[in-house]
């Protein structure tokens, strides 16, 4: 497995660590669900190589960042955390953002937050915008999809998920991204982050504090109302598995309606949810191409 340098910083109340390569202008790449720093270990040197720093944190409640046990855990604060991170490691200059999953959502709400710290906003797996919770909640398709945000909800989720040393992690990322298979030696690192105090239940924190309302923060439920709506005002590029099993293609449509200054979408025809692992080359090529052009 590659070694990476590690730090660590103070950002929005929270001790964060990150693994990191390279120097110029930073690149902050924020990971999802369910997953860790190293989700960019295939981007962390290539970005390196064009020319920029590249840092890769581990989210709020994924040790060894913080795990606070109460959170909160809802989107608005992942927002602010990446906003905060912005300001800590790039305090001269702006940024650019690159999240997949809730690293995408976290990435979009940082935008909103501090649209001046951001140069360009660069997601996957998760779109922008109204249509998303439209279709979790009104779209069969989806609906069958996200089974696991309902079923995250209830208490006996984390003894399901950490049943037979967190096999659910293997079979979940083999929905998602049907016919691709992780290196082993990356889904045991995985699988040793989720086993770390509290990690399992933070992670599941982000669902349970997003989508019920009454586990959310008073001061945050102005962010929290215009989180997933409000246009972003920064040029935006996306990219989509076409075999995503988590999130269906479809849900990028209307998408450029909250990008005024401009969207690129790439839909990628043989990747799945993990597209940045699945299609590196690919994913790396366009990425480096929209944040240098």
């Amino acid at each position: 497995m590659e070694e990476f340098k590690s730090g660590s910083v103070r950002a929005n109340g929270i001790g964060v660590h990150y693994l990191e390569a390279g120097s110029g202008p930073l690149v902050l790449c924020l990971h999802g669900f369910p997953d860790h720093a190293r989700s960019f270990r295939l981007q962390l040197p290539t970005l390196a190589k064009a020319g920029f720093r590249a840092v890769a944190p581990f989210m709020r409640g994924y040790a060894p960042t913080d795990v606070p046990p109460s959170g909160p855990y809802q989107a608005a604060m992942l927002a602010k955390d990446a906003a905060a991170l912005l300001e800590a490691l790039s305090p001269r200059e702006p940024a650019y953002v690159f999240g997949h999953d809730w690293g995408a959502i976290a990435a979009y709400g940082a935008a909103e937050l501090a649209p001046s710290r951001i140069r360009k906003v660069v997601t996957a797996a998760v779109p922008h915008g109204p249509q998303l919770m439209q279709a979790i909640f009104g779209s069969y398709a989806q609906m069958r999809r996200s089974w696991y945000i309902f079923m995250f909800q209830l208490p006996t989720a984390e003894a399901a998920v950490s049943q037979d040393g967190f096999r659910f992690l293997d079979l979940l990322w083999a929905d998602w991204s049907p016919g691709w298979k992780p290196p082993p030696e990356e889904m045991a690192a995985l699988k040793a982050t989720f086993a770390k105090p509290g990690v399992l239940s933070a992670a599941l924190a982000y669902y349970r504090h997003t989508f019920n309302p009454a586990l959310q923060v008073a001061e945050l439920a102005d962010l929290q109302a215009k989180l997933l709506t409000d246009p972003i005002q920064v040029p935006g590029l996306i990219f989509h598995g076409a075999r995503d099993g988590c999130i269906g293609v479809e849900t990028l449509d209307g998408m450029e309606a909250v990008f005024p200054k401009g969207l690129k979408k790439v839909v990628v025809p043989d990747a799945g949810h993990f597209v940045h692992q699945e299609k590196p080359e690919l994913v790396n090529e366009q990425l480096i191409a929209f944040i240098k052009s």
